[in-house]
């Protein structure tokens, strides 16, 4: 599907279209956005990020993965969001084995995966992505992303000599293997996504971000649309969750009387809401949950709309706060974010 400007939205997507593709069968119908170079991503994806505990501490790696990706499969996804740092690709394998045993067709599924940041070197690049693909057991991927613009070395302390466009080169000829039909960069801010334009190399198909009611980066938006960059969100419900948000997160939250009031009307909860929001903002987003009832409503967003009075509100909570900013490795000299 083609973006278009429309009502004055930031990225919006055509409305017609999407009301076109409200499914009038049992069979879900999930929109997808053309990549640069020439695929197609579907517009939401199982998120199966594991989360951090309070302190920056990653969450320990449990064996619910694969059967989340099992729901997910099963309510109507076509894509699946993991990363090599997760933990998890081996139990998205195990889940993608098992559905294309009954049936399911592998050009059928769109596989995001992504590149560790102590795997920057371009030598590294291929036999990465390789082991990647032997924990999905898969062939290929569908989009690899390099998951943050930070080197590192193996005990993750920071490594300031190498060049993430030398990283871009290796995703180069990863693709050229055919290791990955697509590849992108997450975490990446303006200035670093145009130095990669401005190198000649081939351009992102897609930029990986943090994108919620709280932090919507409308410059940084608009740049990819600019540049025919698609924008993937994650951490999509930011801090809606009072139990996951920190003290000096902004509102709104799960409870906002205006957001209950939205969700009530559509029958809907606020979640999705959010999610409906950030689809008409014109990005790909990435809920994670292992919970079966979360998955299949995290994917029931194409039967209403938003009016636009209802989304200038939900655009209105924007103060630019992040949730993840991982200042751990702000000395990095290509930290992306600026710390206020």
């Amino acid at each position: 599907m083609n973006i278009k400007r429309d009502s004055g939205r930031p990225c919006p997507i055509e409305r017609d279209l999407y009301e076109f593709l409200i499914p009038q069968s049992a069979e879900l119908i999930v929109p997808t956005l053309q990549l640069s170079s020439g695929g197609n991503i579907p517009v939401v994806a199982l998120g199966t990020w594991l989360g951090h505990r309070p302190k920056g501490k990653v969450v320990q790696v449990t064996n619910d993965t694969e059967q989340a990706v099992i729901y997910a499969l099963e309510a109507g996804y076509t894509h699946i969001d993991t990363a090599y740092k997760y933990g998890i690709e081996d139990q998205v394998g195990r889940a993608l084995t098992k559905k294309f045993s009954e049936g399911l067709k592998r050009e059928s599924i769109f596989i995001t995966t992504k590149l560790w940041n102590s795997y920057h070197e371009r030598e590294q690049v291929i036999p990465a992505l390789r082991k990647s693909l032997e924990n999905l057991n898969l062939e290929y991927v569908d989009l690899y992303l390099i998951h943050w613009p930070i080197a590192m070395f193996e005990n993750d302390t920071l490594l300031d000599n190498v060049d993430f466009l030398d990283t871009w080169r290796g995703m180069i000829d990863a693709k050229k293997l055919g290791l990955t039909k697509s590849i992108g960069i997450s975490n990446f801010n303006q200035e670093q996504i145009q130095r990669i334009i401005d190198s000649g190399l081939e351009k992102p198909s897609a930029l990986q971000i943090e994108l919620n009611l709280n932090l919507q980066q409308p410059e940084l938006f608009k740049f990819c649309r600019e540049n025919d960059i698609v924008v993937m969100a994650y951490t999509p419900f930011g801090s809606l969750f009072p139990s996951k948000a920190q003290p000096d997160a902004p509102p709104p939250r799960i409870d906002d009387e205006r957001l209950v009031s939205i969700a009530q009307k559509y029958n809907k909860t606020v979640p999705q809401v959010a999610l409906r929001f950030l689809i008409e903002l014109g990005a790909v987003v990435l809920p994670k949950s292992v919970h079966k009832e979360r998955i299949e409503q995290n994917i029931q967003l194409f039967d209403f709309s938003l009016t636009p009075e209802e989304f200038n509100l939900l655009k209105s909570f924007d103060t630019g706060y992040r949730t993840l900013p991982q200042t751990k490795w702000s000395k990095h000299p290509d930290y992306p974010f600026q710390l206020a």
